[in-house]
C-alpha cells in the first residue's frame, strides 16, 4: 500500500466513482421506483430497529453515554415510526395529481407526477448518530432513490453498527454505507450526486454547498443555531421548568433543537432557577454523574469547548466537570450578558444561560439581533404575546409552551431558515425533498385551433383576449 496520501485520495475517488456508477445503473433499471420494493425497505428499517435494539443501544451508550430509554425515544423508535409512516402513506404521496387545464390548452389534460431524483448522499451527524442518518435515508428510499450513507466518524460505535446492519437488512445493491472521516467525505463530495442531505454545523455546510455547486447538485442543510426560549411571567413555571430541563439536558445538551438560552425578566428568572434545580435533581439525582439517565460529551474536544464557556461567577446550578469522563453536570448560568462568549456561538452542551429581557418586545429584539435559529420557544398564557412571537420571530420550527415536541409530528416539515439551514424533511416533506414533481401535459390531436398559429391578425388577437 502506498504511503503517499495523494495516492490514497486518488484510490478513494476511483472507488467512489465506481460506487456511484453502480448505483446509477441500478436506479436506471427502475428497481427502486417499484412501490412494493419501497415498502419492503421501510419494513426492513422497522425490523432492524426492533431486532437490533440492544446492540444499537450499546453503541449509543459507548459514543454518547445515552441510556436505553433515551436511545429508544430519540433514536430507534423515531426511525421506526418514521419508516412506518412513510410506508403507510406511499400510495397517497406517489399518486398523480390532476391540475386544471385552461381553455387555451383544450382539449388536453395536465398533471403532476412525482419521480425520484436518482442517487442521494446522506451525511449524518454525531449527536443523534442513528436518527439524523437513517431518517434522511428512509425519506430518500421512500421517494424511490438509491442512497449512499456517510455516518459520522465522531460516533464510531454507531457508525460501525450502521455499516454492518444496513447491508444485512436493506437492499445492498441500492443502499451503500461509506465509513470514514474528512478524506472519505471529501472524495464523496467530488462526485455528482442527485441530492445531498447534510446535518451538522455551518462551517462544514459551506464546504458541502461549495462542492455541490460544482455539479449543480441540490442540497438540504440541517444546521443549528442559538435556539431561544422566552419565558413570560404569566407562564406555568412548574411545567415550564420541567419541560425546559428535559429538552436542554437530554443527550447532555447535544441537540440542535435544544433551548440554547432563556430570555426572562429578573423576577421570572429568580422563580425559575430553583424549579429547574428541582427538576434536574428529580431526573438525574443529587449527583447526575452517577445517573444512568444522563449522557456525556461526545469527545474531549467538545468537552473542552463547552467547559470554557462556563462563567464561574454566574453559576446558579451545577458547574461540576470531569475531563476524564467527558462529564459536564447540568449547569445553569444566571444574568448572562449578550456580549458573553457563551452568547456568541451555539452551546451544544448542558449549559443553560439566562439572559435578561424586560418584556416580549425586548426578547424579540434580542432574538432578531442574531441569526435566524433552527428552533424558537415561548412559554406564555397570553394569546397576544404568543401571536406576536410567532409573527415576528423567524425560525425553522417553533413550539409554544414546550420544547422539541414538534419532532413527534410527522406531518410537520423539519428544517431551518437562513443560517440554520435550507430545505426540510420528515413525513411528506421528506418525500417531496427527494422527489421531482414532474409537470406533464397531454394534448388531443383534434381540434387543433388555428388561433395560436401565424399569421396573426386582429380577429385572432380579439379571440385570445376573450378566452383569457
Amino acid at each position: 500500500m502506498s504511503t503517499d496520501p495523494s495516492c490514497d485520495h486518488i484510490t478513494l475517488d476511483q472507488d467512489y466513482r465506481e460506487l456511484l456508477s453502480d448505483l446509477t445503473a441500478i436506479f436506471d433499471s427502475g428497481k427502486t421506483k417499484d412501490l412494493a420494493w419501497r415498502r419492503s425497505q421501510m419494513i426492513a428499517i422497522e425490523t432492524m430497529m426492533r431486532d437490533q435494539e440492544a446492540e444499537i443501544f450499546a453503541a449509543l451508550k459507548s459514543d454518547l453515554g445515552k441510556s436505553a430509554m433515551e436511545s429508544f425515544i430519540t433514536e430507534t423508535s423515531y426511525i421506526s415510526s418514521d419508516a412506518a409512516y412513510n410506508r403507510k402513506n406511499l400510495s397517497r404521496w406517489t399518486r398523480i395529481k390532476r391540475v386544471r387545464t385552461p381553455v387555451i390548452g383544450q382539449p388536453g389534460k395536465s398533471w403532476i407526477q412525482p419521480e425520484p431524483l436518482g442517487v442521494v448522499l446522506i451525511i449524518g451527524a454525531w449527536n443523534y448518530p442513528l436518527q439524523l442518518t437513517l431518517a434522511g435515508m428512509s425519506a430518500a428510499i421512500a421517494a424511490g432513490n438509491c442512497v449512499v450513507i456517510k455516518p459520522s466518524e465522531l460516533a464510531p460505535a454507531t457508525s460501525a453498527i450502521i455499516a454492518r446492519l444496513i447491508p444485512e437488512y436493506l437492499d445492498p445493491d441500492c443502499v451503500k454505507v461509506v465509513e470514514g472521516a474528512v478524506p472519505e467525505t471529501t472524495a464523496l463530495l467530488n462526485l455528482s450526486f442527485d441530492h445531498i442531505l447534510y446535518t451538522g454545523g455551518g462551517d462544514v455546510a459551506k464546504i458541502v454547498m461549495s462542492a455541490a455547486a460544482k455539479h449543480l447538485t441540490p442540497v438540504t442543510l440541517e444546521l443549528g443555531g442559538k435556539s431561544p426560549c422566552i419565558v413570560m411571567p404569566d407562564a406555568n413555571l412548574e411545567a415550564t421548568a420541567k419541560r425546559i430541563a428535559w429538552g436542554k439536558f437530554t443527550n447532555a445538551g447535544q441537540t440542535c433543537i435544544a433551548p440554547d438560552y432563556i430570555l426572562a425578566d429578573a423576577y421570572t428568572e429568580k422563580l425559575l432557577i430553583p424549579l429547574l434545580e428541582k427538576n434536574i435533581e428529580e431526573m438525574f439525582g443529587y449527583d447526575p454523574q452517577k445517573s444512568k439517565s444522563y449522557g456525556r460529551m461526545v469527545n474531549a474536544r467538545h468537552f473542552k469547548r463547552v467547559s470554557a464557556l462556563i462563567e464561574t461567577d454566574h453559576i446558579a446550578i451545577g458547574g461540576q466537570l470531569d475531563a476524564d469522563k467527558r462529564y459536564i453536570s447540568p449547569t445553569v448560568l444566571s444574568n448572562i450578558s449578550l456580549e458573553s462568549p457563551i452568547m456568541q456561538e451555539e452551546i451544544f452542551g448542558p449549559v443553560l444561560p439566562f439572559v435578561r429581557a424586560n418584556d416580549i418586545e425586548h426578547a424579540i429584539d434580542i432574538i432578531r439581533q442574531g441569526e435566524k435559529p433552527l428552533s424558537a420557544y415561548i412559554f406564555t398564557n397570553n394569546k397576544v404575546t404568543e401571536k406576536k412571537f410567532l409573527e415576528q420571530v423567524s425560525c425553522g420550527n417553533a413550539c409554544v409552551n414546550d420544547v422539541m415536541m414538534f419532532m413527534a409530528v410527522h406531518d410537520l416539515p423539519f428544517g431551518g431558515v437562513g443560517s440554520s439551514g435550507m430545505g426540510a424533511y420528515s413525513g411528506q416533506s421528506g418525500f417531496k425533498t427527494f422527489s421531482h414533481m414532474k409537470s406533464i401535459m397531454k394534448r388531443a390531436w383534434w381540434p387543433d385551433l388555428a388561433v395560436r398559429y401565424a399569421p396573426y391578425n386582429k380577429r385572432k388577437f380579439k379571440f385570445l383576449r376573450w378566452i383569457r
